[in-house]
């Protein structure tokens, strides 16, 4: 018992000479604890037999996937094989990084691997007042409500339907490309033109109703809003989803913009789907996939799961279309013998009169579907594919995945997998000639693919019909060096969506008279 006085007089006597020392001590003897104890819970968190990185205390690989993790991952499975596991955080993640991998994992185990994880800045943050879109959703009776009333709206029979609507569009956006750059005088920026067809599509499909210029303010609120929803969704960018201490801090910046974003888009949502009721009530109304599902008496969804529909449709065209046609421009204005081939094949179906091509061609040119299948393949749009989590316990290689294991499919490594492709990295349409059946992952794979992705198909092959069909694609000659390499060429590295640096191009008509006879015509019919 002395010896604990005599202690505690020796750090009383302490403390009282030296003052500043003790609340030093004070303050970094927890923090020195806590350290110990996270790490001891992360080491136990791991995933028996499945080898990985290490990485640093709290963070764990988050440092290290910080830039191009798909990519990162990929050099990693080198490594550590074709499935291995990183730590987020405290969370461990397995990361799928070949065809074969994925195809075990998420076809065969479907299954067990069709929910997602949930994410604290998406979910709880962004998504707290309009709920979530179909892709980010937890696997629920809600979701299968919803997935099947978007798979009645996006199944083939309903994506013809939809063709006259793809077909307006992409004609505008022809027509734009035209008018902006001066028949082909002026070189353009084309972002702000892809973005409004992409956008677009995606209004005019989902509410029947259009934005008609770029200088609209509703065209810049929706696409600055959406881009910064984008970076809330990445796997990589939010640290506080991995490490719940962060959460606490009062001047929180990120959550700050996270709630700010969200009111901005209940805002237009909300507009969005009033107009279109109001409409509908006046039997004034053009049909779209929203009003289809109003009007099913088998659907029947809460207001909350019809927003989800709609905010799927808003996210999954902008990220998709406008990504892809990003880097196409560039791409085809540096291989000129790519546009060649394209062309020949337009011509040997098209006569140079029908410059706009046939709405209706459901991908009969052989060439540009594998031209377009070949961008999906190389320039995937989101290259670490939304996060999965198992529902159940499953097994892979006789290695047990635990459920609650969240997973990562890096189509961007499954898309470029040397035991598939021959010389992956090289941009090459003919592969798709040679092999038309070959798999790409850039919808993802198993039961949580994209719905959408036979519109998004459909949609992609009749603007490349019509682009190489109408215009030839050069370099501006002051900005004639595009970075179109997927790795290097990207515009933000940490983003969830691989989008390329700015440019400006130029859009040559082939026929000007002929383009825009064609344009006059579509306009005044």
């Amino acid at each position: 018992m002395s010896f604990i006085f005599s202690l505690l007089s020796t750090v009383h006597t302490y403390a009282w000479n030296h003052p500043a020392l003790t609340v030093l001590f004070c303050l970094l003897i927890p923090l020195i604890l806590y350290l110990l104890a996270n790490e001891y819970v992360r080491a136990a968190s791991r995933i028996p037999g499945f080898p990985g990185p290490i990485g640093y205390p709290v963070v764990g690989n988050i440092l290290q996937t910080r830039r191009n993790a798909s990519e990162k991952y990929r050099q990693w499975s080198k490594q550590y094989g074709p499935v291995f596991q990183v730590q987020l955080g405290n969370i461990p993640v397995l990361v799928v990084n070949s065809a074969s991998a994925a195809h075990q994992i998420f076809v065969a185990n479907s299954h067990a691997t069709n929910s997602r994880p949930m994410f604290y800045t998406f979910h709880s943050v962004v998504s707290a007042t309009a709920g979530f879109t179909i892709g980010t959703s937890p696997y629920s009776e809600s979701l299968k409500h919803r997935r099947k009333a978007a798979a009645s709206a996006l199944n083939r029979p309903a994506v013809q339907s939809y063709m006259p609507i793809v077909d307006l569009e992409i004609k505008e956006f022809v027509k734009d490309a035209f008018e902006f750059g001066s028949k082909g005088r002026v070189p353009i920026d084309p972002l702000p033109l892809i973005q409004r067809l992409s956008l677009n599509l995606s209004l005019t499909l989902n509410w029947g109703t259009r934005i008609d210029s770029v200088l609209d303010p509703l065209f810049a609120e929706i696409t600055e809003v959406e881009e910064y929803i984008s970076k809330f969704r990445s796997t990589t960018g939010n640290w506080q989803d991995y490490i719940p201490i962060l959460r606490l801090n009062p001047f929180n910046h990120h959550s700050a913009v996270a709630r700010d974003m969200r009111a901005r888009r209940d805002v237009y949502i909300n507009k969005l789907n009033e107009d279109l009721e109001h409409r509908m009530a006046n039997n004034d109304f053009k049909p779209c996939i929203q009003a289809n599902v109003l009007l099913d008496p088998d659907t029947q969804l809460t207001p909350i799961e019809l927003k989800s529909i709609s905010l799927s449709m808003v996210a999954g065209g902008l990220d998709t279309i406008t990504t892809l046609v990003s880097w196409a421009l560039p791409l085809l204005a540096s291989r000129p013998d790519i546009q060649k081939n394209a062309y020949r094949a337009i011509r040997a179906m098209f006569q140079a009169r029908d410059v706009l091509c046939d709405p209706n061609d459901d991908q009969k040119c052989v060439y540009v579907l594998a031209l377009v299948r070949e961008l999906l393949r190389l320039y995937t749009p989101l290259r670490l594919a939304l996060p999965r989590v198992s529902s159940e316990d499953f097994y892979y290689e006789n290695k047990r995945i635990p459920k609650g294991t969240v997973l990562f499919l890096n189509a961007w490594a499954c898309n470029t997998d040397p035991e598939v492709w021959d010389d992956p990295e090289v941009f090459r349409p003919e592969r798709f000639i040679d092999s038309r059946g070959t798999a790409i992952f850039t919808y993802g794979q198993g039961s949580r693919m994209c719905a959408g992705y036979l519109l998004g198909n459909r949609e992609l092959y009749l603007l490349f019909m019509r682009l190489i069909s109408a215009f030839e694609i050069k370099s501006d000659k002051y900005d004639d060096k595009f970075d179109t390499n997927p790795l290097t060429g990207i515009s933000d590295p940490s983003s969830l969506v691989s989008t390329p640096q700015r440019y400006k191009i130029f859009l040559r008509p082939r026929n000007p008279a002929i383009l825009e006879a064609a344009l006059s015509s579509s306009s005044s019919s």
